[in-house]
């Protein structure tokens, strides 16, 4: 149903490298950026290489919680997102376990990003 997401962010490098960093087991890049201002927007992609989730510059200070939440291949791929939130020193908001509450072999850890969006990898066994 989702075609694209954009996240407005306070510093767009920075967020930039939490993301690439924290899910990189999910084969999530760069794909492409054009500036905006003195920053630029960035739009990241998973392995079929379409940019479908976008960082930008905030249009002000105020941030609202939003979740997001990225389709990992596999629970490996879970957890290599968790141990690299963890090495960075990310903020674990749920480490990764099964949620039987959403679906059998829903298997998900939550994170807090740069902003203070509540971001996900999710694998759908």
């Amino acid at each position: 149903m989702l075609d694209h997401i954009g996240l407005q962010v306070q510093d767009v490098e920075a967020s930039l490298d939490f993301y690439l960093r924290t899910f990189a087991a999910i084969g999530m890049r760069e794909a492409m950026r054009f500036p905006a201002g003195d920053t630029f927007v960035a739009g990241l992609c998973g392995p079929d290489g379409n940019p479908v989730f976008w960082l930008g510059p905030s249009a002000g200070s105020e941030t609202r919680e939003l979740h997001v939440a990225f389709r990992a291949p596999d629970r490996k791929a879970v957890d290599a997102v968790h141990d690299a939130a963890v090495a960075a020193g990310v903020e674990v908001l749920h480490a990764p376990r099964e949620w039987p509450e959403y679906h059998a072999g829903y298997y998900g850890v939550f994170l807090r990003d740069l902003d203070g969006h509540n971001v996900e990898a999710v694998h759908h066994g």
